[in-house]
């Protein structure tokens, strides 16, 4: 089950690389300069903007190193629905899927959200925190590569596409080193309490999980019982759905991987 690629916006809107999918009928890869591989992402910010053409919503998220283009439509669209019920600005946090249009030889990318939820500055920190080191994970791969350390297939290409040097590397790598900058420390308990909820969050899910896996809203009454309010157990729960630990088989129910 492939996972949701997180990946800043600063790396993101620089893209110009697609390739089609293996399996036929999934969205197309977007491909970044930093190396990311995107189809399913993940992405924190703040919404600073949505304007409205007919029925297509604009949005802006921006994160410390730029701003994703977000584009919901549709009249029954849940998405375009959701952000509409949104103040700006917000911290959001946004599922969609990455899409690279190109024309007259220039590229533009956008995100087609397909869940779009208010989150608070926690885990918007964390998400940079997260997305940095995965940032600069693959930013060493691609260095291996041009030291000619490793023939990976993805990252060769990366390199011959985006033409990716060392200062380029060295640039990408100040731009996550600059996110994480841009976070305020979080205390420690602050840390330990995220950390707490998912881990019980968890336990509720494995000690509940059935054939067809178990209800959102009983993870969410029984977590009750140990304190937790409803927004910070729907935010569990998308934390282990994005690092894999879980899946939604169906609409409303999560399933243990």
């Amino acid at each position: 089950m492939e996972g949701a690629a997180r990946v800043f916006a600063g790396d993101f809107s620089g893209a110009t690389f697609t390739l089609p999918a293996d399996d036929p009928g999934s969205p197309a890869w977007v491909v970044t300069p930093g190396g990311a591989w995107c189809r399913s992402l993940y992405i924190c910010g703040a919404l600073t903007e949505i304007t409205g053409i007919a029925d297509v919503l604009h949005c802006r998220l921006a994160d410390p190193t730029g701003a994703f283009d977000i584009v919901a439509g549709g009249r029954r669209s849940a998405a375009a629905e959701q952000i509409r019920a949104i103040p700006v600005p917000s911290f959001v946090a946004v599922l969609g899927t990455a899409q690279l249009y190109v024309k007259n030889g220039r590229g533009a990318v956008s995100v087609r959200p397909e869940y779009v939820r208010v989150i608070d500055r926690a885990i918007r920190d964390r998400w940079i925190t997260v997305t940095a080191d995965m940032t600069i994970a693959r930013l060493e791969l691609l260095l291996a590569a041009i030291e000619g350390n490793t023939d990976d297939i993805r990252v060769c290409s990366v390199i011959r596409h985006y033409g990716i040097t060392r200062e380029r590397l060295r640039d990408l790598a100040t731009m996550a080193g600059g996110a994480l900058e841009s976070v305020c420390t979080a205390s420690a308990s602050s840390h330990i309490a995220e950390a707490d909820i998912s881990a019980i969050v968890m336990e509720i899910i494995r000690a509940k999980n059935g054939p067809r896996g178990v209800a959102v809203k009983d993870v969410i009454d029984e977590a009750g019982l140990h304190g937790y309010m409803q927004d910070a157990v729907l935010a569990a729960i998308g934390t282990l759905v994005t690092n894999d630990d879980c899946y939604q088989p169906q609409k409303g129910y999560i399933k243990p991987l």
